[in-house]
């Protein structure tokens, strides 16, 4: 049985050291507050990656011709949420710096339609201490309020390191 320890962007887990780190491995680190995905975020994504397809940026295209009846999010956009919603969940503190070190079996499972509400959930898949360097490597699963299927799931490293 996993240890569900819920928070909100209220009360974020306070991370400060590898040890802090540690007594979540393997377990639910949290849940974020839900966000909502609106046609000008869709939009303003589509002007910064000049990725304009018509299911994204053409509501009335898309209600008429698409498979969802509205526009969507593109699949990059959900994922470039994930550091607010990360930051909820989890606040570290004392760090020098962090680095994105990767994503491992990421799979977008679910078209966000436009006005959705997403929210992340997070479990510390694993946690090591490479001579001084926090390697986190953290399941997160997007979950859309009122849908069976998540937006996505996957694995994302961070490297951690601490002052």
């Amino acid at each position: 049985m996993k240890l569900k320890i819920e928070t909100t962007s209220m009360n974020p887990v306070i991370i400060r050291s590898f040890e802090d780190f540690e007594q979540y491995n393997g377990k639910e680190i949290g849940t974020s507050d839900y966000f909502k995905i609106t046609q000008n975020q869709i939009n303003l994504f589509a002007d910064a990656t000049h990725d304009h397809q018509w299911i994204h940026t053409d509501p009335e295209r898309a209600k008429v011709e698409g498979a969802f009846g509205n526009t969507i999010a593109h699949g990059y956009l959900t994922l470039s949420i994930v550091p607010h919603l990360w930051e909820q969940i989890v606040k570290v503190e004392n760090l020098k710096m962090m680095i994105n070190y990767g994503i491992e079996s990421l799979r977008f499972a679910q078209a966000v339609t436009v006005d959705s509400e997403v929210r992340l959930i997070a479990n510390l898949k694993n946690v090591a201490n490479l001579r001084g360097t926090v390697k986190a490597e953290v399941e997160v699963k997007l979950e859309i309020k009122d849908q069976k299927k998540p937006a996505f799931t996957g694995v994302l490293i961070f490297l951690y390191h601490f002052n």
